[in-house]
């Protein structure tokens, strides 16, 4: 039986309808069998008739009409990480893995772009890609103490202020224990996944997505203390919105669900048991995508060392070696440099100065130092200091 590909498609534009219909040709005529979601379908009829893409040459397969997820193989987004999120939505409950060719601007969580389509479709017929599991959150919302919301999310949840013009007071904690009060206008929760996404954008750090980590970024937090924190996947990251400023919040789960926050709503957030599993066609570094996607300089990276310069530099050591003192401590390239406080105290030389002239009280008031008078020279005026009773 011939293998079922979904193709998802951004078909709010004309440039992903003519990928998606570009898409679904190569894998008919590969002997494979695409699906399309019924309003996909609909999109494509409609371009149709206005002349934007030619007329199919086959009736395609409609998702929950003619076949379920179950009996999908793969599924290939067209367009940008809002694409790969909303497919997410659909196919996180069955397992269904997710190849993504970029039709946006950034696109981290693409495999491939535009001009590379008809190779990603090559691949798919092949099976020639790989699948790796992407962290994803639980997110629950309590008032009091019960859970009135439940939801989760592949790149972030985020607490944020539901009026423009006031500041949200927010409590954190991890783990239970309370981190930090302050006044902001949100916090985000996120995975190593989106870690470049809105967290970036709020000065959030970049994290590899092979590590299994939590992100805690404040978003323009009034407060001295208001850093990212990476926290332990088996942690509970928890934000409460406080009634300081009466100012309700709102919960986004990857800009896609949404829950409002009474004052004293309590937002939950914990590792996921369930992944999201997306397809690669490479085993491309996320450093090499890293600076790819944001065009990073590298200017002056000679390269990785190979396993001949590391084996010709050990011999080169090992020669300089044999001909060192036994016991040199720099016989490996280091120098040994004692704290400043272990050091020998260098000799104190006192500074090069001239003598002051010492000038009294009296003095001043004669004015001697001014006009070079000796004291004993020209005064008459008694001298109080010395008793003026034997003068009388």
């Amino acid at each position: 039986m011939p293998r079922s590909i979904l193709v998802l498609a951004h078909t709010g534009r004309e440039d992903a309808i003519r990928a998606a219909v570009h898409t679904c040709a190569k894998l008919q005529e590969a002997g494979l069998v695409p699906v399309l979601m019924a309003r996909d379908v609909t999109a494509i009829r409609e371009a149709e008739r206005a002349g934007v893409v030619p007329p199919l040459e086959f009736v395609p397969r409609t998702l929950d009409v003619d076949c379920s997820l179950s009996e999908i193989s793969l599924g290939v987004v067209l367009g940008g990480d809002g694409s790969v999120l909303r497919a997410a939505e659909l196919v996180r409950d069955s397992g269904l893995p997710l190849l993504a060719v970029n039709l946006g601007h950034v696109g981290f969580l693409a495999e491939s772009e535009r001009t590379d389509l008809s190779r990603t479709v090559e691949a798919v017929v092949a099976q020639d890609y790989s699948v790796e599991e992407r962290m994803a959150i639980d997110v629950r919302v309590f008032q009091g103490e019960d859970l009135v919301a439940r939801t989760w999310a592949l790149n972030e949840a985020s607490v944020e202020k539901s009026n423009r013009e006031r500041m949200l007071e927010v409590v954190t904690a991890v783990d239970g224990s309370p981190i930090s009060t302050y006044g902001c206008d949100g916090v985000v929760m996120a995975t190593p996944t989106g870690s470049t996404a809105y967290a970036f954008s709020a000065g959030g750090p970049v994290v590899w997505p092979e590590v299994q980590a939590m992100l805690m970024v404040p978003i323009s937090a009034h407060a001295l203390f208001a850093k990212p924190l990476v926290v332990s996947p088996d942690s509970v990251l928890t934000v409460e919105v406080l009634p300081r400023t009466n100012e309700p919040g709102v919960l986004w789960c990857d800009g896609r669900r949404t829950v409002d926050l009474p004052l004293g709503s309590r937002v939950e957030v914990t590792r996921s048991p369930q992944p999201v599993r997306i397809a690669r066609l490479s085993r491309t570094p996320f450093t090499e995508r890293l600076v790819r996607k944001f065009n990073l300089p590298t200017k002056g990276w000679r390269g990785p060392v190979t396993e001949q310069d590391r084996a010709e530099a050990a011999a080169r050591e090992s020669r300089a070696a044999s001909r060192r003192p036994e016991g040199d401590p720099t016989s490996r390239g280091v120098s040994i440099v004692e704290p400043h406080h272990l050091a020998p105290r260098p000799g104190v030389v006192p500074p090069a100065t001239a003598a002051l002239p010492v000038v009294s009280a009296r003095d001043e008031r004669l004015g001697i130092a001014r006009s070079g008078i000796t004291p004993d020279e020209g005064s008459e005026e008694p001298d109080t200091h010395s008793g003026g009773a034997d003068q009388s």
